[in-house]
């Protein structure tokens, strides 16, 4: 690379280690990656051919799944090339556009968290009205409302970090790219990114955090106020899982993205990373089918068939 030449491409590190370490990752990262697909696509087709599932909030735990499905498929398969040691380099290109698909998956996960959420607090404090306050029409918009935002939220970010300038080490201590390691390796100014990233955080994570957690207050408010154990229960059992998953899911985000600028430990991220990209997938499809009776009741019958 001649002096003053951008950087045209990256070598991702991955995890170091012997050759054993890597191939016992890979063995681990294939199958956790063919469980995320499987149990995700399973729940797809569970809700569709289970009539008494066609409601909002299925509808909306399937457009979790679809995007369970794409959000590991970004990071898995390189990932394993990257470990295997056959497909270690990734053009700045793509490695921008790997950035802007993940961070706008994980933009629209928000969102729709924050969707199931709202939905959650309708069901439970408005019971009697529910059915007219959540209906068909309403639960598609704010389906797509979710997509459009997380995908538009994430645009300027993803387009301030394709004008950085990269004059090497062409190195990224990591799996995949992310905003982190691009600023670490940027050879220009990075405020503006770093600026981007930060409000962009506090617009998308914290926002729909805050619904999230304010619908929760009334939803518990509204448990509690039920005379019935059975129908506290039964009212409790309708929102556990969904509430499982927040606080996994935002608890590594707001880790690797609510900051005022990338001071993080690279090495930490990576961890804090595969958790959340490749982990959390994983684990939604089995939270909400061990502790969704529907769910269950209707993977029995689907079995029956």
């Amino acid at each position: 690379m001649a002096n003053g030449t951008s950087v045209e491409e990256f070598i991702l590190l991955g995890f170091p280690g012997t050759w054993q370490y890597r191939a016992s990752l890979v063995v681990v990262f294939a199958l956790m990656y063919t469980l995320t697909v499987v149990g995700n696509a399973s729940i797809i087709a569970l809700v569709w051919r289970s009539s008494n599932l066609h409601t909002p909030m299925y509808f909306f735990l399937c457009n979790l799944s679809f995007l369970e499905i794409w959000y590991t498929m970004g990071v898995v398969p390189k990932a394993i090339g990257v470990m295997l040691g056959t497909s270690q380099t990734i053009s700045f290109s793509v490695c921008i556009l790997q950035l802007f698909f993940l961070l706008s998956l994980g933009s629209t996960e928000c969102f729709l968290l924050a969707v199931m959420a709202y939905d959650r607090y309708l069901a439970i404090c408005y019971p009697l009205r529910y059915s007219s306050l959540m209906n068909s029409v309403l639960s598609v918009r704010l389906a797509l409302s979710s997509w459009l935002g997380g995908f538009l939220s994430i645009s300027l970010l993803a387009f301030l970090t394709s004008r950085l300038t990269f004059c090497g080490p062409d190195v990224i201590n990591h799996f995949l790219c992310d905003i982190d390691s691009c600023l670490a390796l940027s050879c220009s100014d990075t405020w503006p990114v770093e600026l981007a990233t930060f409000l962009v955080s506090i617009i998308v994570v914290v926002a729909s955090c805050v619904v999230t957690l304010v619908s929760y207050m009334y939803i518990i408010s509204s448990i509690l106020r039920i005379r019935s154990v059975h129908g506290r229960k039964k009212a409790f059992s309708t929102c556990s899982a969904h509430l499982s998953v927040v606080t996994i899911w935002y608890g590594s985000t707001m880790f690797l993205y609510v900051k005022p600028s990338a001071q993080n430990s690279l090495d930490l991220n990576k961890i804090v990373n595969t958790f959340n990209t490749v982990v959390t997938p994983l684990l939604n499809p089995f939270i909400y089918t061990l502790r969704n009776k529907e769910v269950k009741l209707a993977l029995v019958r689907a079995f029956q068939k």
